[in-house]
């Protein structure tokens, strides 16, 4: 291979076979025009949509049969369109240099270019007359079940007649029948009937629902070093339940959430038996067994910082897994390594710990972090549990431990704190790395006992986001965060418990975590309120490039709520390459209410946006 690929991205890649693959023997180019005279508008879109030949008219056809058989795919294309928008009486038209496409032959002598020209006289708008469905399902009685009606779906007499509604309400009754446990049902006949005099069409949809089912035995083929006993496990599929595509469908997430297969298949059985159970073979490949990656953030206000991880998968065959991460941070001009961060840590993963929902995590880690309000050497365990509630809801608690010492304006001191932590996530956005829609919350309260000083404190955070597509080129995305500490005097707590903000995830424009409590002489330190906002409106140019506008606001409180109107400022513009793994990020940002110490801008480059 002559390229390699980093963050998703190809790089020097060998065009030699690609250029192999597109040479064209005989090539022969062509025009094409449209007359779609009495088409509205958006009808003749979709005819012009559907042409292949006009879709690749700036490449040329591999000699006069490609051209014939593109002309006469066309014909099919065109009418398949029409009846998809309830058009039935249509004409299409597709001549080459003038004569018919459907009688010139594959191997005809043709003047070059050809001139193709395709005229389509779409005819009257047809409408449902007659419409019926043969074994029709009952309603579900679970309240949560949201499947549509047909109904729903424009399936009523004198609704518009497009095809596509017929096929969307024969597929909403079939999976309704599964909803029911009628594994296998299946559609049956169905006849349809379009009256020219009329303008009307007639439909009779016929499902064979066949018979009830429940899960039969699981079988797991493909397995490697995976226990099959555990992969089965995972699927949360028992002998004798009632069938469920929702089942089924959860069982592939699990099983995906597991990180150590590369393909996943649940096939079933070709037929229920006579005891009514329905057998599934799970079919599985694994990936290799160790993973690692590496990546790089720059800020011209935090400096330069370098991070990796390697990643070992099913340790003992249940899927467990470890991860060690590094972090170097920090790197400014001129170099001094003195001043640098630095991270290194373990993370254990159990999946399937008491239920196939639950993973049990236990982690270490150590690091050196220089701020500019503090400086912290620390030491980390913890271990807790995470309950995957639902596709949308995760929740997770458990217990940590941190040994810690910080150099701030109150000095040095020294912590050891034991703390307990809980939380929930709920999480209904379309892409996570690059939301268009949908919702963002999450909660987390931990209480913490620090054994030096002997007293008690309670940190508590809430942030939410949410996106909004306004068309296919511009989201916008807005995003609020408070917090709040109750406990001791601030000289008591330790400096990572309480709030700041500031970089490039919070108030871009200003210092990471350099927005706190201003106190005498210049100095800084954390607070026990937090309020933070941002509004962004993204534009993507086209597949590959966009731009981003956004404002920021923070500001952090010692022992009042925050005060918008004291909130710190933060606008700037950015660009995103959209790659595989997310965008790739660059923002400029000013600080729009300048402190003494406050950069004039600050660069940011990473990847994803910024939330």
């Amino acid at each position: 291979m002559s390229g390699f690929e980093f963050f998703g991205i190809k790089l020097f890649e060998d065009q030699s076979e690609k250029d192999a693959d597109a040479v064209i023997a005989d090539p022969v180019s062509y025009s094409v025009t449209f007359n779609t005279t009495g088409a509205e508008k958006d009808i003749a879109d979709i005819i012009r949509n559907s042409s292949d030949l006009g879709a690749g008219q700036n490449e040329p056809a591999s000699g006069v049969a490609g051209l014939v058989a593109k002309a006469r795919g066309d014909y099919r294309r065109i009418l398949g369109s029409l009846y998809d928008q309830g058009y039935y009486g249509g004409t299409v038209s597709i001549t080459l240099n003038g004569v018919e496409a459907a009688k010139v032959a594959p191997d005809a002598k043709m003047t070059r270019p050809v001139a193709v020209a395709i005229a389509v006289n779409p005819g009257p708008l047809f409408h449902f007359r007659n419409v019926s469905i043969v074994n029709r399902a009952p309603a579900s009685g679970d309240p949560n079940d949201r499947s549509p009606t047909p109904e729903s779906l424009g399936f009523v007499m004198g609704g518009v007649a497009r095809g596509t509604i017929v096929l969307r309400a024969e597929q909403a009754q079939i999976e309704a029948w599964r909803r029911l446990s009628y594994a296998k049902a299946a559609a049956g006949e169905r006849k349809v009937v379009a009256d020219h005099r009329a303008n009307a069409l007639d439909v009779v949809i016929t499902i064979d629902p066949g018979r009830q089912a429940a899960f039969g035995e699981v079988t797991v083929t493909g397995t490697e070093r995976m226990d099959p006993e555990f992969v089965r496990q995972q699927t949360g599929l028992a002998v004798g339940e009632p069938f469920s595509p929702d089942a089924v469908s959860r069982a592939q997430k699990r099983l995906a959430r597991l990180e150590v297969f590369r393909s996943i298949r649940l096939e079933a059985a070709e037929s229920i038996g006579i005891d009514g159970l329905l057998p599934y073979n799970i079919i599985v490949q694994e990936q290799a067994l160790h993973r690692f990656g590496a990546g790089a953030t720059f800020s011209t206000v935090d400096g330069l910082g370098f991070e990796g991880f390697w990643l070992k998968r099913n340790l003992f065959g249940r899927a467990e897994r470890i991860r060690l991460d590094a972090k170097v941070a920090g790197i400014a001009f001129p170099i001094n390594t003195a001043q640098f961060d630095y991270a290194f840590g373990g993370t254990f993963t159990k999946p399937g710990f008491l239920t196939p929902d639950t993973d049990l995590i236990a982690a270490v880690s150590a690091e050196r972090t220089f701020l500019d309000n503090y400086t912290e050497t620390s030491l980390t365990a913890r271990a807790g549990l995470t309950h995957y509630l639902s596709d949308e809801i995760t929740l997770e608690g458990g217990l940590a431990y941190k040994r810690a010492r910080f150099d701030d304006d109150f000095g040095t001191r020294d912590f050891s704190t034991l703390s307990a932590y809980g939380g929930g996530t709920f999480d209904n956005r379309d892409d996570k790395t690059d939301a268009h829609s949908g919702w963002y919350l999450n909660g987390r309260v931990e209480p913490f006992y620090d054994l030096n000083y002997g007293v008690f404190a309670a940190q508590t955070m809430a942030e939410a986001r949410t996106y909004f597509a306004l068309g296919d080129s511009i989201v916008l995305a807005g995003r609020v965060k408070a917090g709040l500490v109750v406990g001791p005097s601030l000289a008591e707590i330790p400096p990572d418990k309480l709030f700041f903000a500031g970089g490039g995830g919070s108030v871009r424009g200003y210092g990471f975590r350099s927005i706190g409590v201003d106190g005498p002489n210049g100095t800084t330190t954390g607070g026990r309120y937090l309020l933070e906002g941002s509004v962004e409106a993204r534009y993507r140019f086209n597949n590959d490039f966009g731009a981003v506008a956004f404002v920021d606001g923070g500001y952090v409180a010692a022992d009042t709520f925050p005060d918008i109107s004291q909130l710190r400022l933060g606008a700037g513009v950015g660009l995103r390459y959209y790659t595989g793994l997310g965008p790739l990020r660059l923002d400029v940002a000013i600080p729009l209410n300048k402190r003494s110490g406050d950069p004039n801008y600050a660069l940011y480059l990473g990847i994803g946006q910024a939330f």
